[in-house]
């Protein structure tokens, strides 16, 4: 009986010893930033196309302009006084690629994003400091990025697979799963 006590107490000590990795993992991003996310009009080929090719713009111009600041303040300052050309941009990229759409850009501290799993790490769901562009309706997928500091050099879209809760229960309906206990099976 004694020797269990001890498994299990070593096995408690194991888990919280990896506890701190896991925390550090969930908090990648600084949090003094400023986001940036583009909702697609839907998840249509073209629709997630033109998106990408807004990121693209709009990033190099955000780039470009916080690339020597350094403080946050700067950046909030500098984004808002920016912000009718950056939809100037977003509307000459629609209209070249010939889409009449409706866009919406607002800057606030409390634009939601969905939570999301990017090359191991956790970007948890929540309400942050955001650019968000809404091509037409928004209803397709997303894209989002770190303006500042300037992280945008990091896709989270591309490989990131956001967490909604139904889907994983309905991926766990689907599969057959055999729960076991490993300190049961260990001392059979």
């Amino acid at each position: 009986m004694i020797s269990i006590i001890q498994s299990i107490h070593v096995l408690v000590v194991l888990l919280y010893s990896f506890y701190p990795t896991i925390e550090a993992d969930y908090h990648v991003i600084p949090d003094e930033a400023i986001r940036l996310r583009i909702l697609a009009e839907d998840d249509r080929d073209t629709s997630q196309a033109l998106k990408l090719e807004v990121k693209d713009e709009v990033v190099q111009l955000i780039d470009d302009w916080v690339m020597e600041i350094d403080q946050i303040e700067q950046a909030r300052n500098l984004i808002h006084t920016q912000l009718d050309e950056i939809e100037d941009v977003v509307n000459e990229i629609l209209e070249e690629n010939g889409h009449d759409l409706e866009v919406s850009i607002d800057y606030d501290d409390e634009v939601g994003f969905p939570a999301k799993v990017y090359d191991g790490a956790v970007y948890p769901a929540g309400e942050y400091e955001a650019i968000l562009i809404t091509l037409g309706e928004g209803k397709g997928s997303n894209w989002w990025c770190v303006l500042f500091p300037p992280l945008c050099f990091v896709d989270f879209s591309s490989e990131a697979k956001e967490q909604p809760e139904q889907d994983a229960e309905v991926e766990s309906e689907d599969e057959d799963v055999e729960v076991s206990f490993f300190l049961l099976e260990w001392f059979r």
